[in-house]
C-alpha cells in the first residue's frame, strides 16, 4: 500500500483537489485506494479489469465538490464542446470543394441568382442579378482609421504633384522663354555686319550668340507678378483609347493675357517623374458649341467643362489623338480659392443670350436622361455595356461617328424609349456641324448621362493599376489575378464564396468585350457607368471600387 501523504506538500488528510487528482488517478490507470483514517491509501496492485468494477473507484463518502470547482467544470464542458464543434465545421469547408468540384463556380452562383428571382419582382436577367452582387461592397463600409491614412496619402501625393508642375511651368515662363525668344537674334544680327562676309554666309547655329549678347529681358518677357495670377485645373482627354484617357493633365489659364497652357505629369515608379507640355501657352478659342470661335475665359473654367482644341494646331501631340480633328479635355478638378479670388477682381460673369441656351439645352438632356435612367436602374451594367459594343460594331469606319438612323435603331434595339420631339431637339444640339454624324460616345453621354468627375477619377486609377504597360487595354488574366473578393459581404458570411463572386464580375465583364479575352478602357468604363446609375451616395461608389482592387 502507499500512503498519498507522500504526493501532498503537507502530511494529514488531503483536501477535495487532491482527491480530486487521486479518483482521476484511479480511473485512467484502473488503481484503487481506501481511506484509512481519513487519509487515502492506494491499492498498486489491485487492478481493474471492467467498466462493472470501474465505477466502485470513486468512494462513496467523498465530500461534495464547492461552487467553484463546479464553475469551472461548466466552463470547461463548454469549452471542449465550441472547439469540437469548430473542428467539425472546418472539415466540412475543406470536404465540400471536393463533392461540388463537377459543378463550375458560375452554374452555382447562377442557381443562387434564380432562387434570388423570386422575392424580386423586377423584371432582371440573370447577368443584372450577377451585375448588382458588386454593390454588396457598399454594405461593408472600411475601417475609419484606415480610410483616412489612405485620403491623407493621396493629399500629400496631390500636392506633389502641383508643385512639381507648377514649378516646371514657372522654369518655362520665366527662364527659357527669354532665352529663346526671337528678339535674343536681333542683337546678334546687327553684330553680325562688322564680321567678314566669309563668316556672314555661316549658318544661324553657327553664329553663337555669347552670354552678354544675350538680353536678360525682351518685350514679350514675362514676370513671376504676371504668372502669379492663374487658375489652375487638372485635365483629361476624353478618348475611346485607353492610354490618352489615362494622361494626367494640368492646365493653367492666365488672367493677365487670357491664355491657357497644359502640361503632362508623367509618373515612373515611386520617384521618378516627368512634365513636359502637352497643349502651348498661347491664347485659344472653343471649337464646338454655342460658344463656338470665342475666346477663352475666366467663367469657362468649372468642373465638367470641355476644352476644345484643333490637333492640326499642336503638332507635338501623340498620334492617336491627332488621328481626331478636334481634341476635346474635361476639366476635373479647379483651384476653387484661385478661381474665387480672381472672380472678385474681374467680375467677370457674363450672363447673355449664349448662356440661356446653354442652360436650355442643359434642360432638353436631364429630362430625357432622367427617363432613361428610371428604366436603367437595375439593368445599367448590361444595357450600357451592350449598346457600347453594338455602336462599335454599327461603326464600320472606326472613326466614331454615326448618323441618325443607326442612333434611332440602338434605341429600338436595346428598348429605351424616347419621344420623337425629344430626340430631334436631342439631334439639334449634337449635330452642330451640320454634316449629319455624331460621335457615339457623345451621343451616349447626353442620353443617359455620365458619373461624375469624383466617381471617374476612381475608375482611372483602377484600370491604371491593372494597365501597368500603358497599353490601353488589359488581359482577362490579368484582371482575375488583381480582383480580390475576400472582403465582399457575402463571401464573409458564407453566402457565397470567393470564386463565385470573382466569376459573376468577369462573365458580366466578358459580355461587353469585343475580344474575349481583353477588356479595352472604354468597355471598363461602360461596366463602372452602368453600375454607378443605381448608387446614390459616391463614397458607396468608391467603396466598391476600393475594395476588390486594392486602390
Amino acid at each position: 500500500m502507499l500512503s498519498a501523504a507522500a504526493l501532498s506538500h503537507k502530511d494529514g488528510p488531503p483536501n477535495h483537489g487532491e482527491l480530486r487528482i487521486l479518483a482521476y488517478l484511479c480511473k485512467s490507470h484502473f488503481f484503487t485506494f481506501e481511506l484509512f483514517n481519513g487519509v487515502p491509501r492506494l491499492d498498486l496492485g489491485s487492478l481493474v479489469d471492467s467498466d462493472d468494477e470501474e465505477q466502485d473507484i470513486i468512494p462513496n463518502n467523498l465530500p461534495a465538490p464547492t461552487d467553484k470547482y463546479k464553475l469551472k467544470y461548466q466552463q470547461y464542458k463548454t469549452e471542449v464542446k465550441e472547439g469540437h464543434k469548430q473542428y467539425s465545421q472546418r472539415n466540412t469547408e475543406k470536404t465540400k470543394p471536393q463533392i461540388t468540384h463537377q459543378q463550375t463556380p458560375s452554374k452555382k452562383i447562377d442557381e443562387k441568382c434564380v432562387q434570388g428571382a423570386e422575392a424580386d419582382t423586377d423584371d432582371l436577367t440573370t447577368l443584372d442579378r450577377k451585375a448588382l452582387l458588386q454593390q454588396g461592397y457598399a454594405d461593408n463600409p472600411p475601417i475609419a482609421q484606415r480610410s483616412t491614412r489612405r485620403s491623407d496619402a493621396e493629399i500629400v501625393a496631390a500636392e506633389k504633384k502641383k508643385q512639381t508642375v507648377t514649378e516646371q511651368v514657372m522654369t518655362d515662363h520665366l527662364s527659357r522663354a527669354v532665352i529663346s525668344d526671337p528678339e535674343q537674334n536681333v542683337t546678334t544680327e546687327k553684330q553680325s555686319a562688322h564680321i567678314l562676309p566669309d563668316s556672314k554666309m555661316a549658318p544661324l547655329r553657327g553664329r553663337k550668340r555669347t552670354l552678354h549678347e544675350t538680353k536678360i529681358k525682351t518685350h514679350s518677357t514675362l514676370t513671376e507678378n504676371m504668372l502669379s495670377h492663374k487658375v489652375q485645373f487638372d485635365g483629361r482627354v476624353i478618348s475611346r483609347n485607353g492610354r490618352d484617357a489615362c494622361r494626367e493633365l494640368v492646365g493653367f489659364f492666365f488672367t493677365h493675357d487670357q491664355s491657357l497652357t497644359i502640361y503632362e505629369y508623367r509618373q515612373f515608379g515611386k520617384n521618378r517623374t516627368n512634365v513636359l507640355p502637352f497643349i502651348q501657352k498661347n491664347i485659344y478659342c472653343h471649337q464646338r458649341g454655342r460658344r463656338k470661335g470665342k475666346q477663352y475665359q475666366l467663367g469657362d473654367f468649372y468642373v465638367g467643362a470641355n476644352l476644345t482644341f484643333l490637333s492640326s494646331d499642336h503638332p507635338g501631340l501623340p498620334g492617336s489623338i491627332k488621328e481626331n480633328t478636334l481634341l476635346t479635355l474635361r476639366i476635373t478638378n479647379v483651384d476653387q480659392i484661385a478661381l474665387h479670388s480672381l472672380n472678385c477682381r474681374t467680375d467677370s460673369v457674363e450672363h447673355d443670350d449664349i448662356t440661356n441656351q446653354e442652360a436650355n439645352d442643359r434642360l432638353v438632356f436631364k429630362a430625357i436622361q432622367d427617363v432613361l435612367r428610371e428604366q436603367l436602374h437595375k439593368r445599367g451594367v448590361r444595357i450600357l455595356t451592350r449598346l457600347g459594343k453594338y455602336l462599335r460594331q454599327v461603326d464600320k469606319e472606326g472613326n466614331g461617328l454615326l448618323n441618325k438612323a443607326d442612333f434611332k435603331q440602338a434605341l429600338e434595339v436595346f428598348d429605351l424609349e424616347v419621344s420623337e420631339n425629344d430626340f430631334e431637339s436631342l439631334w439639334l444640339i449634337l449635330n452642330d456641324n451640320d454634316n449629319g454624324k455624331v460621335d457615339y460616345g457623345e451621343f451616349k453621354r447626353a442620353i443617359i448621362g455620365e458619373m461624375n468627375e469624383y466617381r471617374k477619377s476612381f475608375v482611372r486609377k483602377a484600370f491604371m493599376k491593372l494597365d501597368f504597360n500603358k497599353t490601353g487595354s488589359v488581359s482577362t488574366i490579368d484582371i482575375k489575378k488583381c480582383y480580390c473578393a475576400k472582403k465582399h459581404p457575402q463571401v464573409m458570411s458564407g453566402h457565397f464564396t470567393e470564386e463565385e463572386i470573382k466569376s459573376s464580375f468577369l462573365e458580366t465583364l466578358k459580355d461587353a468585350c469585343s475580344k474575349s479575352e481583353e477588356v479595352s478602357y472604354g468597355e471598363f468604363e461602360d461596366y463602372y457607368e452602368g453600375l454607378s446609375i443605381g448608387i446614390v451616395d459616391d463614397e458607396d461608389f468608391v467603396h466598391i471600387l476600393r475594395t476588390p482592387w486594392g486602390i
